[in-house]
């Protein structure tokens, strides 16, 4: 698995602050986990964040529609920035455009 691109702190929840129990995919299902983790596309959690809270499924983010959706937006928001930052050569003009449709080439679907 890649280092996170979305954080440095993997040993920090991203929603909590709390310790680090687990990793999130942002981009997960129909095969695409193994993309996610090549290109770095993960968050800290705790367990009770991610998929095993004891007050219910609207308190952690797998199980959560709004929330798994909200995961999914991030995580190719966090791919097109890191696109875009390694395509610094080309004008910033049309490069967003190009990001997107680089994530729907790799991915077969935009969350955007």
């Amino acid at each position: 698995m890649a280092k996170s691109i979305v954080t440095e702190y993997e040993d920090i929840s991203a929603f909590s602050g709390a310790p680090a129990e687990c990793t999130h995919h942002l981009i997960f299902g129909r095969g695409l986990r193994e993309l996610a983790d090549e290109d770095g596309l993960t968050i800290p959690l705790t367990h009770a964040e991610h998929n095993m809270n004891p007050c219910g499924q609207r308190w952690q983010i797998h199980e959560n529609a709004p929330a798994e959706d909200l995961s999914r937006m991030v995580g190719q928001l966090a791919w097109e920035k890191h696109y875009i930052a390694t395509k610094r050569e080309l004008p910033f003009e049309g490069i967003e455009r190009e990001a997107r449709e680089a994530f729907r080439e790799r991915y077969g679907i935009s969350y955007l």
